[in-house]
């Protein structure tokens, strides 16, 4: 059964950054199932109709058409039971909120301009019109200040590192969806910018190079910049 996945892609077809799409990236790749990328870009609402809305990702199997992170990782989590994604959903679906309203503002800060010159043109305009009425700042200058932003947004992961002194993964022995929602937060910005997030020594660092590791190496071998 042919299997689409629409993901948000730069002005290079082949940089997916967006960090919704790869949720649902990990999350197929947990399932051990496979789906043809197909590029969308923030000026092409035309190519998404339809799915009844504008945003990616969008999964279409067979006859069905599934829009949203979450929602996809529930019916994959339904129709393809094994291996188990969600193995504590109200936790991860914690952390799924914490990542979209804590730290993707955080992070998108310290990444903002970068992301902007990896799009093309058309885009470009597009999301610096409505990313500098989000911010009420030009692009530069909210990215001018990350130096100084870096230890607040490193101290956020202070719950993650906390956890990862127990045990290997967010998801306890094996990694499952609440390391995959983190990771593609993780993961938007190695695809977007050469923004070193963390020292080497840290944790998270270690965590992050392990999951950006799975399925082959998956992540790490995506069009982006060294983490």
């Amino acid at each position: 059964m042919a299997r689409t996945l629409y993901e948000l892609a730069g002005a290079d077809p082949d940089r997916r950054f967006s960090p919704f799409c790869w949720r649902t990236r990990f999350a197929l790749a947990h399932k051990r199932l496979d789906a043809e990328g197909t590029p969308w870009r923030f000026t092409e609402k035309d190519k998404l109709a339809f799915s009844g809305q504008g945003l990616v990702p969008v999964l279409v199997d067979g006859n069905e058409t599934i829009t949203d992170s979450w929602r996809i990782a529930e019916w994959l989590e339904a129709k393809h039971p094994t291996p188990t994604l969600l193995n504590s959903a109200a936790f991860t679906r914690f952390i799924n909120a914490w990542a979209d309203t804590v730290l993707h503002p955080a992070l998108a800060r310290l990444i903002v301009k970068d992301i902007h010159d990896c799009l093309a043109p058309a885009d470009q305009a597009y999301f610096r019109t409505t990313r500098e009425a989000r911010f009420g700042a030009s692009l530069e200058a909210v990215q001018a200040t990350r130096d100084a932003e870096l230890p607040a947004f490193r101290k956020l992961f202070g719950p993650v590192r906390a956890v990862l002194a127990t045990q290997p993964w967010l998801g306890g022995a094996a990694p499952d969806y609440t390391d995959y929602i983190l990771l593609g937060s993780l993961q938007w910005a190695r695809c977007t910018s050469p923004f070193r997030l963390f020292a080497e020594d840290d944790a998270v660092f270690a965590w992050r190079a392990r999951g950006f590791a799975l399925f082959g190496g998956m992540a790490t071998e995506a069009v982006g910049y060294p983490a």
